[in-house]
């Protein structure tokens, strides 16, 4: 299969078939089927999303924070290493190496401040002030 390129067209190629994946994984599908009802509309805001975030072109205009905080209950650490190792895997496959590394060291850093805003809570420590 010819490497795809860090583009619009090659960005677009790599969501469908990432997603394609996400949506038949055991783990993933359930979850992510039960909260997109519209795929075909979410799959052009993911396109808009990682061609932002790769290339600059500014087309995302979401909030994913708030998009993945309703979906926390159901949403583990586990299930993001699942996720990444699956954008891994297809990224190495249909991506040039340099392209799959930067886009896997993106997501990386996309997931881990997903699972800070999620999932991190500083315990309260006793105020050892008050009388």
């Amino acid at each position: 299969m010819p490497e795809l390129e860090l583009n619009e067209e090659g960005l677009g190629e790599l969501v469908d078939a990432f997603y394609a994946r996400v949506r038949k994984d055991p783990e993933l599908g359930p979850i992510f089927n039960d909260a997109i009802g519209d795929w075909p509309e979410h799959l052009t805001r993911l396109r808009a999303f990682w061609s932002s975030v790769m290339t600059g072109s500014g087309r995302y205009k979401g909030q994913p924070v708030p998009a993945h905080f309703r979906h926390r209950g159901r949403l583990s650490p586990a299930l993001f290493d699942r996720w990444l190792g699956l954008w891994a895997q297809t990224s190495n496959e249909l991506m040039s190496r340099e392209a799959a590394a930067a886009l896997q060291a993106k997501a990386a850093r996309i997931a881990e401040s997903l699972q800070l805003a999620m999932f991190f809570r500083l315990e309260r420590q006793p105020d050892h002030h008050s009388a």
